[in-house]
């Protein structure tokens, strides 16, 4: 009979994962809360600029309030034009949603002209929402400036059709976007 070396590893992985699962949790969610809901500390803001959302924001879970996935908006528009994420303690809070800076001076930017530096779509894809009034989610790095807006899309084949008419798709997605509600989010 032949022994395998992997023999001891699995025995040593066994182990080490029944330990991990019979210790107690230390960072268990509060009771009530609902299983895969993100549970974290209070953001502590950089500026809260107050405001509601007058569409819907695209964020990664319906609890969450991080907007472009954390990505700073104003790294878009400025220096080389390639996305940066933000720091956690630059965060500016506007219309409910989350946005974080990767420096002082990106985030004082946002906070004289936000809606300036906020996606097309709060984020959604702009393809979708413009051929299909759909709601998609959009790349943080896979974007377009047009006319000093930025719009984010799905993914790069999603916005090789979206550059086929962006005009025209823009037209659209600024009527359709409007009729959906501020607290609507993208359904998998």
């Amino acid at each position: 009979m032949k022994k395998s070396i992997f023999a001891p590893i699995s025995a040593i992985a066994l182990i080490a994962t029944l330990a991990a699962c019979g210790s107690p949790a230390t960072d268990a969610a509060p009771q009530g809360a609902e299983v895969g809901e993100t549970m974290t500390a209070e953001t502590v803001l950089y500026a809260d600029l107050g405001g509601e959302a007058t569409g819907p924001v695209f964020r990664e879970a319906k609890s969450d309030t991080l907007a472009v996935s954390g990505y700073d908006v104003v790294s878009y528009f400025t220096g080389d034009g390639v996305p940066v994420e933000g720091a956690e303690n630059l965060t500016v809070r506007y219309e409910g949603y989350d946005y974080r800076f990767a420096n002082e001076d990106n985030a004082k930017a946002f906070i004289e002209e936000p809606a300036k530096y906020a996606p097309a779509y709060g984020g959604y894809c702009a393809w979708a929402i413009g051929a299909n009034d759909a709601l998609a989610p959009g790349d943080p790095q896979v974007y377009e400036i047009v006319d000093g807006t930025l719009y984010l899309n799905f993914n790069t084949d999603v916005q090789g059709r979206w550059q086929a008419d962006i005009p025209g798709f823009i037209e659209s997605g600024d009527t359709n976007y409007p009729t959906h509600s501020a607290d609507e989010h993208y359904q998998d």
